[in-house]
């Protein structure tokens, strides 16, 4: 699909940025978090992925929020109060024809939807939010909120550091630290937030939202509503989900395995759960199938080793296994599909950057202290809501059983599909592999 035109509506004295695509028989609304820019969001695969989900069940209309992105800025000395970004919306709504939708709102853009469902209940069919919080300072009866201490620091951070790469990682550090190991991403994203508002601009707006305060408005709701979050939301507690959700009537709160970036790594999950609460239909799952090299590795002993260096060294010493492995994915154009603990789980678009990629992991990772065992396998694998799987992706993990420490081990499929590469393998025989049928012949990598 191609980037919707960029139109704008009059609120006020302020010209507001918004797109419309998508023909479905209703109307979402997408209220964007802190800040946004509709032309580069679709730049993001994920985030334009899911865009286009939303696009197959609904008429979408997205809008930059004054002060923000493509929508005129305004001076930083008045702030928009949550009754202007009301007024916003409603422009919006108006200019492109609509009457009534559905609202999805994320993280900030969730307080002013929550206030926006209450005060037009005739223009809401239904409300979703996603990492939304109803207080964003820490008080006795809202526990879980920052300090204004807290806050204080991070927009008079924004306000020095605003858009380096730098602040970057820092702020994907809190919304989707998943992303940090990919560095094209992180100055990707470092120009995004530049381009989204200036210093002053993305400044001001935490502190405008650092005092949004929309407790008392929760029980006046009286229109459906699915409140989404993440139990890895290091930026809004899930506390203040359930929190939320127990003073709507009828509210329905589903958590999900996700950061506080709805597209980053859940964002399939978080579309078929507003599908279904919206349409009473899920997506049928996609399944894309390919031909991949899958490489499973993970550190020898490693439980003992965590149990001999106590928490905080170990910590210390997998963050720094993690940034090696990282580095090599990226190097060897390797996709970092999985990781858990200390083991990662990669894909690679030929065999031979998949041996290589997990020598070198192998021979670096000797300057920490461990060793790595690593298992390939090249065969069909299948992609369905994100995930990749498939019968080629459990035998390289039984593969990865079978190795040695500091040992590369291969299938014969892998070992056939580089000859004449220049690599080398030693023999290891043959080997039921647990869950996988027949026997399977191994090789470790000699030199590489």
């Amino acid at each position: 699909m191609e980037i919707p035109e960029t139109r704008y509506a009059r609120s006020g004295d302020v010209n507001i940025a918004y797109q419309v695509f998508g023909d479905g028989p209703f109307d979402l609304v997408v209220v964007p978090g802190y800040v946004s820019n509709l032309d580069l969001s679709w730049q993001n695969e994920p985030h334009a992925r899911f865009l286009r989900g939303l696009a197959s069940f609904a008429r979408v209309i997205v809008f930059d929020k004054r002060g923000t992105g493509l929508s005129d800025r305004v001076p930083i000395e008045s702030l928009p109060t949550l009754e202007q970004r009301m007024d916003d919306v409603r422009a919006v709504m108006d200019a492109a024809g609509s009457d009534r939708a559905a609202i999805f709102g994320h993280s900030e853009g969730g307080v002013m939807s929550i206030l926006f469902a209450a005060t037009y209940p005739d223009r809401v069919r239904a409300l979703v939010t996603f990492g939304a919080f109803a207080k964003r300072i820490r008080t006795p009866d809202y526990p879980w909120a920052p300090t204004l201490e807290m806050r204080r620091a991070a927009w008079e951070s924004v306000a020095a550091n605003w858009g380096t790469t730098a602040s970057s990682r820092e702020f994907l550090e809190t919304v989707a630290p998943e992303l940090l190991g990919d560095d094209a991403f992180v100055r990707w994203f470092a120009g995004f937030l530049r381009s989204a508002a200036s210093p002053g601009a993305a400044s001001a707006l935490l502190r405008m939202n650092s005092f949004a305060d929309v407790r008392e408005v929760l029980p006046v709701l009286r229109v459906p509503t699915l409140i989404l979050h993440g139990t890895a939301d290091a930026d809004v507690s899930i506390e203040e989900a359930r929190w939320i959700a127990s003073r709507i009537a009828g509210a329905k709160l589903v958590e999900m395995e996700a950061g506080h970036l709805y597209w980053s790594r859940s964002g399939d999950a978080v579309l078929a759960e507003i599908q279904e609460f919206l349409t009473g239909t899920r997506p049928a799952p996609e399944v894309d199938r390919f031909l991949a090299t899958a490489l499973f590795t993970d550190v020898v002993s490693g439980t003992q080793r965590a149990s001999e260096l106590g928490d905080r060294r170990w910590r210390e010493l997998i963050e720094k296994h993690h940034a090696l492995v990282r580095r090599e994915l990226q190097r060897h154009r390797g996709r970092e599909v999985d990781t858990a603990g200390d083991g990662f789980f990669a894909t690679f678009d030929g065999p031979g950057r998949g041996i290589r990629c997990a020598t070198a992991i192998r021979d670096g990772v000797k300057d920490l202290g461990i060793e790595i065992r690593a298992g390939l396998h090249t065969g069909e694998c299948e992609e369905i809501a994100g995930k990749v799987g498939g019968i080629a992706v459990i035998t390289a993990a039984r593969v990865r059983e079978r190795a040695d420490p500091s040992e590369v081990l291969v299938t014969s499929t892998v070992r056939d599909l580089v000859h004449g590469s220049g690599i080398a393998f030693a023999d290891r025989g043959e080997h039921a592999l647990k869950g996988v049928p027949g026997e399977w012949r191994l090789y470790a990598v000699a030199s590489a």
